[in-house]
């Protein structure tokens, strides 16, 4: 695996980075329920685990983030180093704590999570500034390769980014960080060079309506003038829709749920290298359906 590279990233990934906390039980859990499982930390947040699945194809990607001048925040840089992810440009503060995410999942999945990505928000524009100050990029000389952007920005900042030059020429690849932050991405939802990843419910929410299969939930993105979209439905069928093209549809395979946290992150990241090694819409839907299943499936870290 080549080192990762500073001076010109593969991929910049703008977002949250930060520790996640995870409880899983192979039992099912009802509303306050106490079972036996296991508790990791992990290096987490969108960014990070889009970042750690384009390291493990191969690309040499950049975080853009805010991590907090504290021990978790040292910690978590250490552990960015020792995964092979460059972090030298992330916006570091000694007045902001480093972000953290707390899940429990079941048998079933998900059952609840809160993400604190408070530092993220607080930070705002300042961790765009490599992209300004020549580093990454300038206003005149715009950075013109791949930016995976997450939704734990703030709607203003999101709104900034949609109109800023600084990503005029950017392929820009955006997601959710969740449903309950969906609707913060809507300023991209026309931006010609943006690519939406949603689940069904997100891009409900982005439509203010309620789709019943991810091929209408792409027809109803396009026809609210998105360029691209990608939409998920779990293990149902999966649609890539593209602004003058056929609609293309893929399932993702049966596996054993083992966890669910960052399965949208690894779909995301293995779409975008299998599209930048020139796979086709079909090929490359199926590239990341199979990713996704394999993270759920736990075969791919923890």
């Amino acid at each position: 695996m080549a080192d990762p590279s500073p001076s010109r990233p593969d991929v910049l990934c703008l977002g949250a980075v930060l520790w996640d906390l995870i409880g899983r039980s192979p039992l099912a859990m009802a509303p306050g329920a106490d079972v036996p499982g296991r508790i990791v930390r992990v290096p987490g947040g969108v960014a990070m685990n889009i970042a750690l699945t384009l390291r493990r194809f191969g690309l040499a990607p950049t975080l853009l983030t805010a991590i907090g001048r504290d021990a978790d925040g040292d910690e978590l840089i250490a552990a960015c180093a020792r995964l092979g992810i460059e972090a030298g440009h992330a916006f570091r503060s000694a007045e902001l704590p480093t972000d953290r995410y707390l899940a429990i999942e079941d048998a079933r999945g998900l059952v609840a999570a809160v993400a604190d990505a408070h530092s993220l928000e607080a930070a705002g524009e300042r961790i765009l500034a490599p992209l300004a100050d020549g580093r990454l990029g300038s206003a005149t000389q715009p950075w013109s390769g791949l930016i995976a952007l997450d939704g734990n920005l703030t709607t203003a900042l999101l709104a900034e980014i949609a109109r800023s030059p600084l990503f005029a020429a950017a392929d820009l690849r955006v997601a959710p960080a969740s449903p309950g932050k969906a609707e913060r991405i809507r300023p991209l939802l026309n931006h010609p060079r943006a690519t939406l990843y949603v689940n069904l419910e997100e891009a409900g929410l982005l439509c203010d309506t309620r789709f019943d299969d991810a091929p209408a939930a792409a027809r109803g993105l396009l026809q609210s003038g998105s360029t691209r979209v990608l939409v998920t439905a779990g293990d149902r069928v999966c649609c890539d829709g593209k602004a003058g093209a056929d609609l293309v549809t893929g399932v993702p395979a049966k596996v054993t749920v083992r966890r669910v946290t960052g399965a949208g992150d690894a779909f995301m990241a293995a779409h975008l290298v299998a599209e930048r090694r020139g796979a086709d819409r079909a090929a490359a839907l199926a590239a990341a359906l199979h990713a996704a299943s394999a993270h759920v499936a736990g075969e791919t870290g923890s």
